[in-house]
């Protein structure tokens, strides 16, 4: 396949991603086409990681970008990861240059915890 180039650039959630390969396997069983192995191997898993809805994915990356030291993509690797622990979170900030305190550890949690 010729890739002539990149016409769009979307960041989403594993979640997203999984209702659109569902999508398109509902598409393919519809019209009696064979899944090809590569499509079967993505939505096995998207399946195994995703851990909540693509609602509850995109909002919850929506407000951890209203916070102070949430850059989009660590947003988008928190809503895809689900850290339930300040351990699991630090490991996400590991190579930032600032490090998040308790409490703002914390609140990160809160909203992991509401939209799981």
């Amino acid at each position: 396949m010729n890739v002539k180039g990149i016409v769009d650039e979307e960041r989403i959630t594993l979640s997203e991603v999984r209702e659109t390969l569902l999508a398109v396997e509902s598409s393919r069983l519809e019209s009696g086409s064979e899944l090809p192995y590569e499509l079967r191997r993505s939505i096995e898993h998207a399946n195994q990681l995703t851990k909540t809805s693509a609602e509850n994915a995109r909002s919850l990356v929506e407000k951890l970008l209203t916070l102070e030291k949430i850059k989009p993509d660590i947003a988008y690797r928190i809503a895809n990861l689900m850290p339930r622990t300040r351990d699991e979170l630090r490991a996400i900030y590991a190579k930032e240059r600032f490090t998040l305190s308790g409490e703002e550890l914390d609140e990160i949690i809160e909203l992991v915890i509401t939209h799981y």
